[in-house]
């Protein structure tokens, strides 16, 4: 990338006004990114923008999980079980094992229902029939094991557990990296560019008016073929193609909460009831609860929590986990909505299928499903095209997005940092960590903490505005580094950054 980030995204806008693009794509999302990298790869023209940051709502707001889908067996979609542990396998084991580390999984049965216990006992063994033979079986665990694994956990609340290992992953990097491999496959990119309108030709959308969110300015991007994928967004932007067009889904919104880990857990904890949408999981050195299921009239641009959603997500746990754990600190809460089918289900019964479609004026409209099948969502999506811009492929590829960092760099970073700090990096880049470090190497104070409380180091501000597209500092703080989820995302941190980021960079060392 050029050296300097302002200049390489005034010739990104230049291409968006100049080129006519076999396919725009409405929203960098993790669904939308696969779109762009799935389609430049097969040789389109792609143009990919979003009218906030890459991985701005949905997908950097998800429960951090690439999960089985254990979940929707109760709804008989067992081949929906079958195609989420073939993706799960496939990401963390080779899409990208740098961002990804297994999970263990402790299902427990609150209360002392024997019908729930014979649903887990039979939920265990199917699940572990749709799996095949790749991934640890699924079991029952005894509740002595799980309180082993498990520290907090009130064993005498619990009948019976089960244990599955999932995998667990950092969604707003996942999504970073899927925008890094598009962009390298030729697909030009631009956040914070807002779409305001759609053009027809001949009866078909083939283009689109948009604004660019740091200068206003406005410019038109031709393209031959347009997807929507603008999650919680998809029927505003489905407005702009066809004002009369009747809701194509709905939204559910939320929330989890993040407090911090007073022990090691060596497992995650779900609660095996009729949502199983109650899960706690150890992440990034803290505890990541988790999930309110709450239907939303519509998709505001901030995400507000209040105080009952919070408490109503602790409330889950009163009976399962020790009071020190729920009663103390709350360091951080982030909301985001789920894009749901319309129907007649609750929000929290509603299948998890995605939902695709192709408006009055050609443009394929697609969002919904999970973080774990976003790959498959894109192939149906790119399938959907007209044949003149279809490409090839019915198969996602199985390029790796990244690589688990080597030996040599971990003995780098290891000299160079505080051991905290190198793990983290190694966590969040794999071997990308080694241009972290090495990006800055002329900044005095790169590869100091940001916080003392922290392990995110300045060089991560740096390389995020320099080769990671970010323009402010919630760019930074909530999505780049792990700042925000951490609780330390205050007035003067933000401040640091903002200035951080207004430094002109010298060119880039590696």
């Amino acid at each position: 990338m050029s050296a300097d980030p302002a200049h390489r995204r005034q010739v990104s806008l230049e291409r968006l006004a100049g080129q006519r693009f076999d396919l725009l794509v409405i929203g960098a999302g993790i669904v939308g990114s696969r779109i762009a990298y799935e389609a430049a790869s097969d040789g389109l023209r792609v143009a990919l923008v979003d009218g906030g940051d890459f991985a701005g709502a949905t997908s950097s707001a998800s429960s951090k999980l690439l999960h089985g889908g254990l979940r929707y067996l109760s709804t008989g979609d067992f081949g929906l079980v079958r195609r989420l542990q073939a993706e799960r396998r496939s990401i963390a084991t080779r899409i990208a094992p740098h961002l990804t580390a297994p999970l263990p999984l402790v299902l427990a049965v609150e209360g002392r229902s024997r019908l729930c216990a014979a649903k887990l006992n039979s939920a265990l063994g199917l699940y572990a029939a749709l799996g095949g033979r790749m991934w640890p079986v699924p079991h029952r665990l005894s509740l002595e094991a799980a309180g082993a694994s498990i520290p907090a956990l009130r064993r005498e609340s619990v009948r019976s557990c089960g244990l599955v290992t999932e995998a667990v992953t950092h969604d707003a990097r996942l999504t970073l990296a899927t925008v890094r491999a598009a962009v390298e496959a030729g697909a030009t990119t631009a956040n914070h560019v807002r779409v305001v309108e759609l053009e027809r030709r001949r009866g078909r959308v083939e283009g689109a008016v948009v604004e660019d969110a740091v200068t206003g300015d406005r410019l038109r991007v031709r393209s031959r073929a347009v997807v929507n994928a603008a999650g919680p967004w998809l029927d505003v932007v489905r407005k702009l193609e066809d004002g009369r067009a009747a809701p194509l889904v709905r939204l559910s919104k939320g929330v989890h909460v993040v407090v911090p880990l007073l022990d090691e857990w060596r497992a995650g904890l779900a609660l095996f009831d009729d949502s199983c949408t109650a899960i706690a999981i150890p992440w990034q050195g803290m505890l990541l609860l988790g999930t309110t299921d709450t239907p939303q009239e519509r998709c505001p641009d901030r995400v507000g929590i209040g105080h009952a959603e919070i408490a109503h997500v602790l409330g889950r746990f009163v009976d399962v986990l020790q009071p020190e754990l729920l009663e103390g600190p709350v360091v951080q809460a982030f909301g985001g909505f789920r894009v749901l089918s319309r129907g007649d289900h609750t929000t929290a019964h509603a299948r998890r299928r995605h939902v695709v479609a192709t408006g009055s004026g050609g443009m394929v409209s697609v969002a919904g499903g999970k973080l774990t099948a976003h790959r498959l969502i894109a192939m149906d999506a790119l399938r959907r095209l007209p044949s003149e811009v279809r490409p090839r492929r019915r198969d996602p590829r199985e390029a790796p997005l990244g690589h688990p960092c080597t030996r040599a760099t971990a003995s780098i970073l290891g000299d160079l940092l505080e051991a905290g700090s190198a793990a983290h990096l190694i966590g969040l880049y794999g071997e990308e960590a080694r241009r972290v470090v090495g990006h800055d190497e002329h900044v005095a104070d790169a590869l100091e903490r940001i916080d003392p409380n922290g392990p995110d180091i300045w060089a991560q501000v740096d390389y995020a505005r320099d080769e990671e597209w970010a323009l402010n500092e919630a760019d930074v703080v909530e999505r780049r580094t792990t700042l925000a989820v951490r609780g330390l995302g205050s007035a003067e941190i933000l401040q640091a950054v903002r200035e951080r980021l207004a430094r002109r960079p010298e060119p880039a060392i590696f």
